[in-house]
């Protein structure tokens, strides 16, 4: 894998390390964390294990393959969360991307800050045109940050998905480079 390594004012976004494991089974073991999420509680330690051996081995240049970067408090190397972005399979000059924070973290400004910092990425450096991100309809928090660093609801997806044992209703949301660099 290319070694990512960015940070913020308060974070260091950067490439997964085998320490990142015991915070990282902690807020994957959250059922509130988990609530939106792909993956079950519990998340076996054997999977977290498998998860940051594969992130070692991520491309950046793969399409259609995540890479997810632990979000690292700066005043204590606390691990606190993950961005995640894939480049799209049909073009390459797209990536879907996604957030995960531990709670105690929430509604500090921290996902906002991560987010920012890998937009910038995205568009500043890897030179994307259009990045998207998707959420369920009742994740208030999360749509409500897609909104605050301006994306664009391009769809309301009724019970569009299967997640959980019921059907979920997304939002999709998308930002071009163009808006990025507009933004103030």
């Amino acid at each position: 894998m290319n070694v990512l390594h960015f940070e913020t004012s308060r974070l260091a976004l950067r490439s997964f390390q085998d320490s990142d494991l015991e915070p990282f089974l902690a807020y994957r073991n959250d059922p509130e964390v988990a609530k939106y999420q792909s993956w079950d509680v519990p998340y076996p330690r054997e999977s977290g294990l498998q998860f940051i051996e594969l992130m070692k081995t991520a491309s950046l240049q793969r399409q259609g393959e995540w890479v997810q970067l632990s979000l690292e408090l700066k005043s204590t190397h606390q691990m606190i969360g993950d961005v995640a972005f894939c480049a799209m399979v049909y073009d390459g000059q797209q990536a879907l991307m996604g957030y995960s924070l531990a709670r105690s973290y929430w509604r500090k400004g921290y996902a906002f800050e991560a987010v920012t910092a890998l937009l910038n990425y995205l568009f500043e450096e890897r030179g994307l045109h259009r990045v998207i991100a998707e959420c369920d309809v009742e994740n208030m928090a999360s749509w409500k940050l897609l909104e605050k660093l301006g994306f664009r609801r391009e769809a309301y997806l009724v019970e569009n998905t299967y997640f959980k044992g019921k059907y979920g209703s997304e939002y999709h949301y998308a930002m071009l480079a163009r808006e990025w660099h507009k933004a103030p």
